[in-house]
């Protein structure tokens, strides 16, 4: 199983690879935030918890049906970190679509970016880590009109927010889940915990236009673009992208978000919210490449040559420092 695991991996990396790392992640990005504003489009027809219950579902069939996890063998413990880190998976995409349902996707995936960057801030505990902080507060206070978020509906805000508390707690369980399952069968097994939690909240909200063809075929078109398309597109970039380059371009999310928000739902910005944008991508830039950085120094000389950011920090805030950890990280974009 293990050989015809890699023959697949060696046959994608060739019909992919004439993209480029950087190409892959970019691909994989633009996936990602296209197919949340197609999620956006259907919610009229099947409501936000339907249609994240959809994507779940479809992206839990896929990957189950693809990395074929092993369920023997594995320890209580293994159990519970799986669960967990579905509980998060479940609750970051709920929030994050209740979120776009009621403010632009640019401003939303721009808030709940502040959960990976505090994480990052924390994890670091340098004093330049202040200063990228206090970017993003800037940012913060210009996404809002340069005074509250009078501009922006505030139960919105409060969804962007709590999906970015709820990502961060998907990075620290990314990492744990990705030391103790090979491959991608930890992401796998927690598509599916994260599935079934989500299936009676879609199933009350929804009912039975959850199987109307055109609902089933929009939800399956958003699980592939923005679960299964990416995670493949961004584990075949880290087999060759330095952690560093691969964090910094995932950092670009908001702004992938706003074009996606524009093109597809005609969500433009204003000059503030366009330049709060900016200000959170640089902070989270900074933060992120302070903690690459920092991960580096302690190993005497050696270069991480792979992994995701997820990893480094969630390494940081468990006090570990395994490279084969970060290599392990099953990484996935949570929206």
């Amino acid at each position: 199983m293990e050989a015809s695991r890699s023959g697949q991996e060696a046959a994608a990396g060739g019909r992919w690879g004439a993209l480029g790392p950087v190409g892959l992640v970019l691909a994989g990005g633009v996936s990602v935030q296209f197919g949340g504003a197609i999620a956006v489009s259907v919610m009229p027809k099947a409501g936000a918890l339907g249609i994240v219950t959809l994507r779940l579902v479809f992206a839990a069939l896929v990957l189950m049906i693809v990395c074929r996890p092993r369920l023997r063998g594995h320890s209580r413990a293994d159990w519970g970190t799986v669960v967990a880190f579905g509980v998060a998976m479940a609750g970051m995409n709920g929030l994050f679509y209740q979120s776009v349902a009621r403010i632009p996707m640019g401003p939303a995936v721009t808030l709940e970016v502040l959960g990976p960057l505090a994480l990052s801030v924390f994890a670091s505990r340098r004093a330049v880590n202040l200063v990228w902080a206090g970017l993003a507060l800037c940012g913060v206070f210009l996404l809002g009109g340069g005074g509250g978020f009078s501009g922006l509906d505030p139960v919105g805000v409060a969804f962007a927010l709590g999906a970015g508390v709820m990502w961060a707690t998907y990075i620290v369980f990314s990492a744990r889940t990705g030391r103790r399952f090979p491959q991608a069968d930890g992401l796998a097994l927690a598509m599916v915990v994260a599935a079934v939690l989500f299936m009676p909240l879609g199933l009350i909200e929804s009912g039975e236009k959850l199987v109307r063809p055109e609902v089933l075929g929009l939800g399956a078109a958003v699980a592939v673009m923005s679960s299964v398309l990416p995670y493949t597109l961004e584990l075949l970039a880290l087999r060759r992208l330095p952690a560093s380059t691969f964090a910094i371009m995932m950092s670009l999310e908001p702004a992938l978000a706003a074009v996606a928000g524009f093109l597809v739902l005609n969500q433009a910005l204003s000059v503030n919210e366009a330049l709060a944008i900016s200000l959170v991508i640089a902070a989270s830039m900074g933060a992120v490449r302070t903690q690459v950085g920092r991960g580096r120094g302690r190993k005497a000389g050696g270069v991480v040559s792979g992994g995701t950011p997820e990893a480094v920090v969630a390494d940081a805030v468990d006090g570990t420092n395994s490279v084969d950890a970060v290599e392990r990280v099953p990484e996935s974009s949570g929206k």
